[in-house]
């Protein structure tokens, strides 16, 4: 049988029974839930120190899917979904504020220096994805090099900002939407007193849309990645309809009158963190991995090809904006649409509003197709209910994972605005960046049994000063003393060690199959100190949640999430499962993985 085809004797797609949501061991009855908590000490240590394998994670959990996801991508396709799911709003929106209260006219220099950040983790997860290529992306490269805490701390994050991050972006399109047809941006939503403010603006465009997208998502990552294609080459011409007016009505005297640095090398590193947010979205590609053709090498291509594309893309449409208009003189809030119509182009607006929608309807369906793929790794794993890794045989996509992500994004979209949802920062998403730029080096430098103990503790302790050295120089920047320049060096100097002792002290064991990262260890060592020197940039109120979350994550993993994944590490090897579900015909022999 084809792979993608339905099993011949597997169970009914649509089911619903606690078999499904709980069928391991320790929940069967309250009995045996109250042996598993009296357990929980023991089970813990066992799952903190647990590592998975490439094995597991791209082959063996596969048959908890039941049906598998189908292998129809290309490097062309993934370069389209990063384009799509990285271009979208912010670049329209943050241009401005960044440019008129942090940047000035250096505003390409932010977009630089953050897309070189956001470059130097995309190429971590283009190492981790050729070797793992799975369906969960960065939670399956922390569950094999971090182990099972640092995954799920990871899972947790990735899920919350999976729904606040689509919630978002499903506001905004109903803002644009408005503001297309000239209305104010709250002109389509519902007020209703009776609820607390920023909960009264009532969005049900925003649930449609989120609906619309999801649905497209589930009905295949072929039809979708087609689509989304389509989309893109509308936005390309928007953008260069953008970039090359912007041109046009260029002076070069709007760069330098009064400075092209009017807030200092501070204020462009303020901005770098701010628009930073603008590339988020790539790491959606790596999640395809599992649906890809070849992803030893469509992977690397598509990720590094549509992220290096991007940088350049929005470096050249910030400096058509300071260069139309100078900085002083931005609007903020409607940056390139008050800049054209300075120039007599008025009916520009409309073309900047339809490239932000479209670059939000964009972002909506690729994030979709991701936030789904990692869900479904989640729940193989069992560390959420197995009932949302199961894959559609027909349509060959995890329709029970991007109903569940959808619904919880509708909900918040439909009550939350977007002060509400921009206040519950995305610090996950670097905390999550540094953690795989650590798990790679990690992977490069320890094998379990294989690496010495010497070998291991040199690895160690410098790869703690990479980290200790890369979060005193952030947390130096954001003190009273950041414009000494002592602290600058000591702690420069303690990263540049850490980096060159791992280049020239510490052994690498393990060599990349098919494609790797170059000048390591210098490249993943400068992607955890950019990573967490952004992280230093955000507000105290970010750290709070982050704070809050965390405990959340861990209380639920201590009654449910230990247990679930212990039983299933210890209730049968890797084969028995496998062998079992290919008997049972939950799986056919030699279609979860490519010929």
């Amino acid at each position: 049988m084809a792979a993608g085809e339905p099993p011949q004797q597997g169970r009914r797609y649509w089911r619903w029974s606690k078999a499904d949501f709980f069928p391991e061991p320790s929940f069967q009855s309250w009995r045996a839930y109250g042996g598993a908590l009296a357990a929980t000490a023991p089970r813990l240590r066992d799952r903190v120190a647990a590592r998975s394998s490439e094995a597991v994670e791209a082959g063996t959990l596969l048959a908890e899917s039941e049906n598998p996801l189908r292998r129809c991508l290309s490097w062309v396709d993934l370069a389209f979904l990063g384009f799509g799911s990285v271009v979208g709003s912010g670049v329209f929106v943050l241009t401005g504020q960044e440019a008129r209260f942090d940047a000035g006219p250096a505003i390409p220099l932010a977009y630089a220096a953050a897309g070189f950040s956001a470059l130097l983790s995309s190429f971590c997860y283009a190492e981790l994805a050729t070797e793992i290529p799975s369906a969960g992306g960065s939670f399956s490269y922390l569950r094999v090099e971090l182990g099972d805490m640092a995954a799920f701390l990871a899972a947790g994050n990735i899920l919350l900002e999976a729904v606040v991050g689509a919630a978002g972006l499903g506001r905004s399109w109903t803002s644009y939407l408005a503001a297309l047809f000239g209305l104010d941006t709250d002109a389509l939503r519902i007020h209703v007193p009776a609820l607390a403010e920023g909960f009264n603006l009532l969005d049900p465009i925003a649930v449609v849309v989120l609906i619309c997208t999801s649905a497209l998502a589930m009905s295949g990552a072929r039809l979708t990645s087609t689509i989304n294609s389509l989309a893109s080459v509308i936005g390309i011409v928007i953008i260069a309809f953008v970039i090359g007016a912007g041109f046009s009505h260029f002076h070069s005297s709007n760069l330098v009158e009064p400075t092209f640095f009017p807030f200092g090398a501070a204020g462009v590193f303020r901005a770098a963190a701010v628009v930073y947010w603008s590339y988020t979205g790539f790491d959606m590609v790596a999640t395809m991995a599992e649906e890809t053709k070849n992803p030893g090498r469509d992977v690397p291509l598509g990720l590094l090809s549509s992220m290096s594309a991007i940088t350049v893309v929005y470096c050249a449409m910030s400096l058509a904006l300071v260069g139309m208009q100078r900085y002083s003189e931005i609007d903020p809030n409607a940056a390139y649409s008050v800049a054209f119509a300075a120039t007599g182009l008025k009916w520009a607006r409309y073309v900047v509003a339809l490239g932000a929608l479209k670059g939000m309807t964009s972002g909506l369906l690729v994030g979709a197709l991701g936030q789904a793929r990692y869900t479904t790794q989640i729940a193989r794993t069992h560390m959420i209910p197995p009932y949302f890794a199961l894959v559609h045989p027909r349509t060959g996509t995890p329709v029970y994972a991007t109903m569940a992500v959808t619904l919880g994004a509708a909900c918040v979209a439909l009550f939350s605005s977007l002060d509400v949802l921009a206040s519950v920062s995305s610090i996950s998403t670097l905390f999550i960046f540094a953690l795989v730029a650590v798990a790679l080096l990690v992977r490069r430098y320890y094998v379990a049994g294989r690496t010495p103990a010497k070998q291991l503790r040199t690895f160690l302790a410098f790869l703690a000063l990479v980290v200790l050295s890369s979060i005193g120089l952030s947390a130096y920047y954001n003190s009273r003393y950041a414009r000494r320049w002592p602290g600058y060096a000591v702690f420069g100097v303690g990263w540049a060690a850490g980096a060159a002792g791992l280049a020239l002290a510490a052994k690498q064991q393990r060599q990349p199959k098919v494609y790797g990262v170059p000048l390591m260890p210098w490249l993943p060592a400068m992607s955890v100190a950019t990573n967490l020197f952004l992280m230093g940039s955000l507000g105290s109120m970010a750290y709070l949640r982050f704070g809050i979350c965390t405990v959340a994550m861990l209380v639920y993993y201590v009654f449910f999430g230990v247990h679930a994944t212990y039983d299933v590490a210890h209730s049968a090897t890797a084969a028995d499962v496998v062998a079992e579900n290919v008997e049972q015909g939950k799986i056919v022999p030699g279609s979860t993985l490519p010929a």
